[in-house]
């Protein structure tokens, strides 16, 4: 469940009033239905996917909003702190705000916004809220902006990247590639998949990570270590974010996601009226997949098309 805290809220409202005064669309009256013709001649992998994600018979989302939970660390000495988020993603505008705290609450906590809008992404992290002590834009941070509003779309609304500007890839029968075109910027990632589908992993080159010298390209991965169903949807339950650095990986973030905790096709005007995502209503229809060897899990299906039989497009 949700926390209710006034600190809370007072999270979830400035995240609200950020979306409001961006003045994004409401979405489409008539959201189109996805169907088989919208898979068709995607690699083999990216399909098994699509399907374990349930998008086929159900309207393509157009945004979400999303509550987070965990730990995070600035880096790999530093020690781990509380973390909360949450985050609101919309298309075919493509625009991604995420606002993040942490730390106890017996200590001064920071306050992270992280955007992507019309082109251009910024990071903003301030104590207390008040006392700016990161603040990052430039083409390193639209591209890494842009990557993560595509690892987004993968793990929690993939219907959101059968658009203009999405084209996929072959890899094999475990992984695919998938591409995102915005505002002159062009990121890829590949999505690594085990048997029922389900995503395991997320990994790009199309990040930068802030070292003292400045921004240095890293790889940046985001491996999910469990799925859940909720309201009929499939929606990751545990995951991490991953700077691969030379002397080894460095994991500085630990999410988790209550199912139901994320709502979609909201309109930046509702997001005032609501309840924010995660009360004990949206977690009574919810039941666990387990990622394969994990105990409890289902047995899998039969086995994805083959990746080979399959070539890459850009989506309709």
């Amino acid at each position: 469940m949700v926390s209710r805290s006034p600190r809370t809220n007072g999270l979830y409202q400035q995240l609200a009033a950020d979306v409001g005064a961006l003045g994004l669309s409401s979405g489409p009256a008539r959201p189109e239905r996805v169907t088989e013709g919208h898979l068709d001649g995607l690699p083999g992998a990216a399909q098994w996917y699509l399907r374990f994600m349930g998008v086929l018979g159900r309207p393509a989302d157009w945004s979400f909003l999303a509550h987070l939970t965990g730990r995070f660390r600035m880096r790999p000495r530093l020690p781990w702190m509380r973390c909360e988020a949450w985050q609101y993603n919309s298309s075919p505008r493509v625009a991604r705000l995420f606002h993040m705290r942490l730390g106890p609450a017996r200590i001064l906590p920071i306050v992270g916004r992280d955007a992507y809008v019309d082109g251009h992404g910024r990071m903003v992290g301030k104590l207390a809220g008040r006392v700016t002590v990161a603040d990052g834009a430039g083409p390193e941070m639209d591209a890494g902006q842009l990557v993560t509003y595509l690892n987004d779309a993968v793990l929690w609304a993939p219907s959101m990247l059968l658009a203009p500007g999405v084209r996929w890839g072959v890899v094999d029968e475990a992984s695919f590639d998938v591409s995102l075109e915005d505002a002159g910027h062009r990121v890829t990632a590949r999505v690594f998949i085990d048997q029922r589908g389900a995503p395991v992993n997320f990994s790009t080159e199309d990040r930068w990570m802030d070292q003292r010298g400045g921004p240095v390209r890293t790889r940046w991965s985001t491996p999910v270590d469990g799925w859940a169903e909720a309201n009929g949807r499939r929606q990751p339950t545990r995951g991490a974010a991953i700077w691969h650095l030379p002397e080894g990986p460095f994991t500085y973030a630990v999410f988790r996601f209550a199912p139901g905790a994320v709502r979609y096709n909201v309109a930046p005007a509702e997001l005032n009226a609501l309840q924010p995502p995660g009360t004990p209503a949206d977690l009574s229809s919810s039941r666990p997949w387990h990622r394969p060897g994990w105990p409890g899990r289902s047995r899998p299906p039969q086995a994805p098309p083959s990746a080979t039989a399959r070539s890459s497009r850009s989506s309709p």
